[in-house]
């Protein structure tokens, strides 16, 4: 069979098979794909699949002669001005190969059931020639923050074996209900994926896929709210929400945890999850590393000023220590 084998990428884990196929390859359309799928050129580790199968890390897909370029002019999908205007305001940084984007809370990153307006439907104003941005790795709609987006296939593929080989550092903050005990500490925890679809939940279930969290509380306003950062190792849907739910210390903002519950007497307390990609960090070439960071969204910034905190008072930490950099 001709064609290329391709190899799931942790951060396209839990993808649908034709999400997968949109995120790589824009110019294939749906109708086309499912043609493909019909008659078996398009498999999964070996077998014959569906449009709508789940893929996992490490999957082997074999893709027939594609071509992966970008959507014709004027195709569905081709973003409106007012869009164009929009994303092009979200750039933190634009290097050669890749552009930084810092994502606003609400915006989903990828369309579904019912989501017309999304991150990746506006990518195309960010083409330059025939080469269409393509997204690295993935935010909850309501999680602000730093968002990684590829110029190109071939610096999507370098990018994406970086995360897959964990050299890339993701600090996250947020607010949390209590204070967690140890302050400093780790979580490993399997997470499964239960619900009806487009209600998915993430609960911890031995046997599940492996997910790996390290926190740290940086303040703390009494024994009532706690400002944590979190650095996922893996990347497992819902991960720090989940994880912060098993410990015990829910994310503020997050119905879907336990976020909402025991909030009585916060006055004052802006709506929207309190969870923010605050920086991103990886090894560049000659030892130059590439760093970013995304400041707080309005509502989070409101809940700091309510509580005291400091944005400054996360840098406050021994040398050495890899939630220092945030």
């Amino acid at each position: 069979m001709s064609g290329v084998s391709r190899t799931v990428a942790e951060e396209d884990a839990g993808l649908r098979l034709d999400r997968w196929f949109k995120r790589h390859y824009p110019g294939l359309t749906h109708a086309r794909l499912e043609k493909l799928l019909r008659t078996g050129a398009v498999r999964l580790d070996g077998a014959r699949a569906k449009s709508g199968d789940r893929i996992e890390a490490g999957q082997s897909i074999r893709v027939p002669p594609i071509d992966p370029g970008a959507p014709r002019k004027g195709a569905a999908g081709t973003p409106s001005d007012e869009d164009a205007r929009f994303i092009r305001k979200l750039i933190i940084a634009e290097e050669a190969d890749f552009f930084v984007l810092d994502k606003p809370p609400g915006l989903a990153v990828q369309g579904g059931s019912g989501t017309r307006r999304h991150i990746d439907g506006m990518l195309g104003a960010l083409t330059k020639g025939r080469h269409r941005p393509r997204l690295v790795h993935r935010l909850d709609r309501d999680t602000s923050g730093i968002l990684l987006v590829a110029r190109t296939a071939s610096s999507a593929a370098a990018l994406s074996k970086l995360f897959q080989s964990r050299k890339v550092q993701k600090v996250y903050w947020a607010l949390v209900l209590g204070v967690p005990s140890p302050r400093e500490g780790e979580v490993d925890l399997p997470l499964a994926k239960f619900g009806p679809r487009g209600q998915e939940k993430m609960r911890v279930e031995e046997g599940g896929q492996r997910a790996f969290t390290r926190y740290r509380v940086v303040d703390a306003a009494g024994q009532k709210i706690a400002w944590v950062a979190l650095e996922p190792v893996t990347g497992r849907t819902h991960q720090l929400r989940a994880h912060m739910a098993a410990l015990g210390h829910p994310i503020l903002g997050d119905p879907k945890y336990g976020g909402t519950e025991g909030l009585e007497g916060l006055v004052g307390l802006p709506g929207g999850l309190q969870l923010h990609a605050r920086a991103i960090r990886w090894p560049g070439p000659g030892g130059r590393p590439f760093a970013y960071e995304a400041a707080l969204p309005t509502h989070m910034k409101a809940a700091w000023r309510l509580f005291g905190f400091e944005e400054g008072a996360a840098g406050k930490r021994p040398a050495g220590s890899g939630l220092a950099r945030t």
